[in-house]
């Protein structure tokens, strides 16, 4: 039987305000396993991973790494013990080489030079025994999120880590990436190595862990073996209840064109073309599907969109208007709603209470504000409370901050401004990442019913089986261009839209254009 690496007995975590995010969580993982840490938003992974890696102190319970109680109160506390965490969102440097960023705080020296030579051949012993490929030399800010991940991986295993958080690892990667991503892992662990991998995306879990352990609403539901339970029990147990991964679509028949955009060109700031001729109509009552792998203009075309980027040549144009200099203000009086993919900072204003945030785009309206110019309080008050017992978004009341929520529930909080705003456009960007199975269900039947009311839906997903599930088409566009416009959708597979996403597959222009234009 495998040693424990690590143990976290009866974990309980309550903040200033009350709120309860840990109650007596168990949680045992063994050395050589692959452990998955599953549950829906707010249910406390995030918080009790944070505490296992020194970043909150647990406000009872205790932590025992290879069987000795330990206390971590920082995270150099945890790498020390060999504990190491890859986030969600990567925090490298930009502007500096593989190299730089791997070896940046654990410089060997030379004297008092950094001794290259030395840290390059540590670093190649390390890509070489994990199968973890990259130019050192190269700038990150030129790397893929695949490859950026690879070099997240790598720096905190030169810093010596066993036990390896990974924080939603394969959320913005696309199925080939996955894959290596797993061999890598696998290869981790056949070393010894412990991973726990927070993940909602059974299939996923399943190939890739042999235990997995549940938490919903801050309570320990248990730790089961894999391959003894299915995946309904899973989401009983994560969700409360059973989810459908399939999304009824209804027939629908192809109405006016509601978006058209022609020959779209867009540079960056340093002149290099990041969208590249692109051309397509969506009609007011269809969801297309925008596939790309991250950094290969899909940001460019939703800020285009908003118009938060300047076009260099093409059109965009709504039902009968051009919007290229329209203005977020003049969109939004035009029923365009918009679902950024950065929700903190510019998908809601922190400071300001839930229900603050979910009338921000409304305040000005005669719904909310009398004939004197004040504020109708109760309305207000009464629409909030809807809201959030309509998106099943989990807090104490509707007046507490948008910042004290989980990453999922404030998400919930951006998507009941902009789906219950009667739009007829809505530009949906990453709308289920980092949300769980209910909420990602959820979400997706909202998109599909406003679909049938005449609006018109661009959904930029990494999630192919999102894209799969509800798009009528899907748009796949690598390094700027359209490489694929798949009508097809039953007879298509995330393998197919991987090889459209990195470009080793592309249909003829001719068969790209009859599938936009629907001729």
């Amino acid at each position: 039987m495998s040693k424990t690496a690590l143990k976290m007995e009866k974990i309980t975590k309550v903040y200033s305000n009350g709120v309860m995010a840990n109650h007596n969580i168990d949680l045992e993982v063994k050395y050589g396993e692959i452990h998955a840490l599953s549950g829906e938003n707010g249910a406390g992974k995030s918080t009790l991973m944070k505490i296992l890696f020194g970043e909150e102190i647990p406000t009872s319970g205790e932590i025992f790494i290879d069987d000795k109680k330990v206390h971590l109160n920082s995270p150099s506390d945890a790498l020390k013990l060999g504990i190491g965490m890859v986030h969600q969102h990567f925090m490298l440097v930009p502007s500096l080489s593989v190299l730089d960023n791997i070896i940046l705080g654990e410089e060997p020296k030379k004297g008092v030079f950094t001794d290259y030579k030395k840290a390059l051949k540590q670093v190649q012993i390390l890509m070489d025994k994990f199968n973890m490929k990259l130019d050192p030399t190269a700038l990150v800010k030129n790397l893929s999120v695949g490859q950026k991940q690879k070099l997240e991986i790598l720096k905190i295993l030169l810093r010596g880590a066993k036990i390896l958080i990974l924080d939603e690892p394969t959320a913005v990667l696309t199925p080939q990436e996955t894959k290596e991503l797993f061999i890598e892992l696998k290869l981790l662990r056949d070393e010894g190595y412990t991973v726990i991998f927070i993940s909602h995306k059974l299939k996923e879990v399943r190939e890739l862990c042999s235990t997995i352990t549940i938490i919903r609403r801050g309570e320990y539901k248990g730790t089961y073996s894999l391959n003894l339970i299915d995946d309904d029990e899973v989401t009983k147990l994560m969700v409360g209840r059973s989810v459908s991964p399939y999304i009824e679509k209804p027939q629908k028949v192809s109405k006016n064109t509601i978006l058209s955009i022609d020959n779209l060109k867009l540079n960056d700031e340093e002149g290099v073309v990041k969208v590249d001729g692109i051309s397509f109509e969506l009609k007011s009552n269809e969801i297309i599907g925008i596939a790309g792998v991250e950094g290969n203009g899909q940001t460019q075309l939703v800020e285009a969109l908003i118009n938060e980027y300047p076009i260099q040549s093409g059109t965009i144009k709504f039902k009968e208007h051009y919007i290229n200099n329209n203005g977020i203000s003049k969109s939004r009086n035009m029923k365009i709603s918009y679902i950024p993919e950065d929700r903190m900072t510019i998908g809601m204003a922190g400071s300001l209470s839930i229900t603050e945030n979910i009338i921000a785009d409304k305040i000005d309206t005669n719904v909310f504000i009398n004939k004197f110019g004040l504020m109708k309080k109760k309305e207000i008050n009464l629409y909030g409370l809807k809201l959030i017992d309509k998106y099943e978004i989990l807090c104490k009341n509707s007046d507490i901050s948008v910042d004290s929520l989980s990453g999922g529930n404030i998400q919930k909080v951006v998507l009941a401004r902009e789906l219950d705003s009667e739009p007829e456009l809505v530009i949906a960007d990453q709308p289920t990442r980092g949300v769980d199975l209910g909420a990602s269900e959820f979400i997706r039947k909202q998109l599909v019913e406003l679909s049938t009311k005449n609006c018109g839906i661009l959904l930029i997903s990494s999630d192919l089986n999102e894209l799969l599930s509800i798009s009528d088409k899907i748009l796949v566009i690598a390094e700027g261009k359209l490489t694929a416009c798949i009508t097809d959708i039953e007879n298509t597979n995330d393998e197919d839209l991987g090889k459209y996403m990195l470009g080793i597959e592309k249909m003829s222009d001719k068969e790209i254009k009859r599938n936009c234009y629907d001729y």
